[in-house]
């Protein structure tokens, strides 16, 4: 038995179910005896994306995600899905060789752990033998209880050495997580913030991905109901209110036309389960006359360069509502509250063609991307998995409604593109049986396009939905703002559709909205993954992108 042989069963006792890997001299040991012990693995063509895909499957799966890359360049091509790991929050381990030691020189040798340290992660070595399975077991615990991503580094001829007679016993991580049970509230502060509640006359309710996690969507929804407050999530929560007639769905920098009004007239915020982070508030733009309630087993006053919350109620998501709205049934009662508030807001959320109402000329050969989302939207079964990037292209996709929270990955805590197909990769190992449908922008797209044959190869069915504006629309916008040469960032026509046609998937390219249907039949009857190129205008400017530039002017 060899020493990559224990560890390959240090990690498969864990409860990780899939790995994520780009194989090296540094791993490729360890990967193949883990797939031999029957881990089921995705074999990415760039570190960078395996990552990214770990990422993704630990977001739907709620599992920690698992990486192997090899030491040296493999490691330090992940360094920006490792810093989004970091932002996000997410559980992930990723496996990474060392530079044997035994060698007097080695071309790829690198001081690992600076690296992965300066991404905010933490690096673990494993150098002893005997402790293999403990420090692989704890690390696992850790990046589950404190959400910092671990990377474990092994030099890879400790790794092909010889295992001996050294005793093998592996455990699972679980022996390492406290139970710690649930969070309950304070009564005196229970009362307290329902007094507070109950006393305002614009509220709102803002649920985040705390409030997922916790199950609170629908005991949000009828504190909602009793005190006539509209409901909101944060982008990354888009859908926990999905079967409300009162949601207004996102707020933040992506909220509609409508949704934004009510977050400048509000006079309280209650935040339930979020991390009330500075693009949920517009950057501060948003709620600047209203109270600020938080509802979070880690309540924030102060987050990302600014004040975030004035009250608070530490408690579990869930548990923490339930109090507030079980004291305001008292409050209430045989008192009837007035929700015209609400009833006005929701009545033009809906009535309103467009979040965005502002009018654009667009030329003929080109597509606003709103009618465009909206089409995508009543084509696309509401039970398919979507996926969306970053870029500017993400307003517009944000604004697709009816789907549960269940069926929406987005992360962008780090603001970086290029991650789309990977995080759709990620979501696909994680849902076989689902359709997956990403939305990307043709700049982020094209950063990593080669996970095409990744996607062929694995046979998932993907449907690739590239909002084509010749450019990074972001900085394109910036750049003209600015009166600078956008040349750098404009491309001109690219012809992505047969990218992908090269790859063996269906693509199309529309300069208009004719022939979607036909498209969406042949994919439905198909058994390969498609894209459609659709050529959008340049001149659409998002909301959020208006108000950027125009500070600058």
């Amino acid at each position: 038995m060899k020493t990559y042989d224990v560890v390959a069963a240090s990690i498969k006792a864990q409860e990780s179910e899939h790995c994520f890997a780009l194989l090296g001299d540094g791993n490729m040991h360890f990967a193949g005896a883990l797939a031999h012990l029957g881990m089921p693995f995705t074999y990415a063509r760039h570190e960078h994306c395996a990552v990214s895909m770990a990422m993704a499957y630990m977001r739907v799966t709620g599992r920690t995600g698992l990486a192997t890359v090899t030491c040296g360049p493999g490691l330090t091509q992940v360094m920006t899905s490792l810093t989004a790991a970091v932002r996000a929050r997410i559980p992930l381990i990723i496996f990474v060789g060392e530079s044997p030691i035994s060698a007097h020189w080695y071309n790829q040798d690198l001081d690992q752990a600076p690296f992965v340290t300066a991404c905010g992660a933490e690096y673990v070595q494993i150098m002893h033998k005997p402790r293999v399975a403990r420090q692989i077991q704890d690390a696992f615990a850790r990046t589950r209880l404190t959400g910092i991503p671990i990377v474990v580094g092994m030099p890879f001829d400790i790794q092909e050495s010889e295992w001996g007679d050294i005793p093998a016993s592996v455990a699972s991580a679980e022996a390492f997580l406290p139970e710690t049970g649930q969070i309950y509230p304070d009564p005196a502060a229970v009362v307290k913030m329902a007094k507070l509640i109950s006393a305002a006359e614009r509220p709102i309710l803002i649920g985040g991905r705390g409030a997922v996690a916790a199950g609170a969507g629908p005991i949000c929804a009828a504190l909602a109901d009793r005190i006539g407050a509209p409901l909101l999530t944060t982008l990354p929560a888009r859908g926990l209110f999905h079967n409300s007639a009162h949601s207004l769905n996102v707020t933040g920098g992506f909220a509609s036309d409508i949704a934004r009004e009510a977050c400048l007239k509000t006079d309280l915020v209650i935040a339930v389960g979020t991390s009330l982070a500075s693009h949920a508030a517009d950057s501060g733009r948003l709620y600047r006359d209203a109270k600020i309630l938080h509802i979070d087993i880690a309540p924030k006053v102060y987050s990302q360069g600014r004040v975030a919350a004035h009250v608070h109620l530490c408690a579990d998501a869930r548990i923490g509502v339930e109090a507030l709205d079980a004291a305001l049934i008292e409050i209430y009662e045989g008192v009837a509250p007035v929700f015209g508030w609400r009833d006005d807001l929701v009545t033009r959320n809906s009535a309103a063609e467009y979040p965005d109402s502002m009018p654009f000329q667009v030329a003929r050969d080109v597509i606003d991307p709103r009618p465009l989302v909206k089409a995508l939207d009543t084509l696309l079964p509401k039970n398919w998995f979507m996926v969306n990037s970053s870029g500017h292209c993400s307003y517009f996709a944000a604004h697709m409604l009816g789907r549960a929270v269940d069926d929406f990955l987005t992360i962008r805590e780090f603001g970086a593109i290029g991650n789309g197909l990977a995080y759709a990769l990620g979501a696909a190992a994680a849902r076989p049986n689902q359709q997956v449908v990403l939305i990307d922008g043709d700049g982020g797209f094209l950063m990593h396009a080669q996970e095409l044959e990744t996607a062929r190869r694995h046979g998932l069915k993907l449907l690739i939905i590239v909002m084509n504006d010749h450019a990074y629309g972001s900085e394109i916008h910036k750049l003209r703002v600015d009166g600078h040469d956008e040349s750098g960032a404009a491309f001109g026509t690219t012809d992505i559709a047969s990218i992908a046609n090269g790859f063996g998937l269906d693509g199309r390219s529309f300069n208009s909205l004719d022939g979607l249907d036909e498209a969406f039949a042949d994919f439905v009857r198909s058994d390969q993954g498609a894209l459609w190129d659709f050529q959008i205008s340049d001149q659409v400017i998002s909301p959020v992108m208006r108000r950027l530039t125009a500070s600058k002017k």
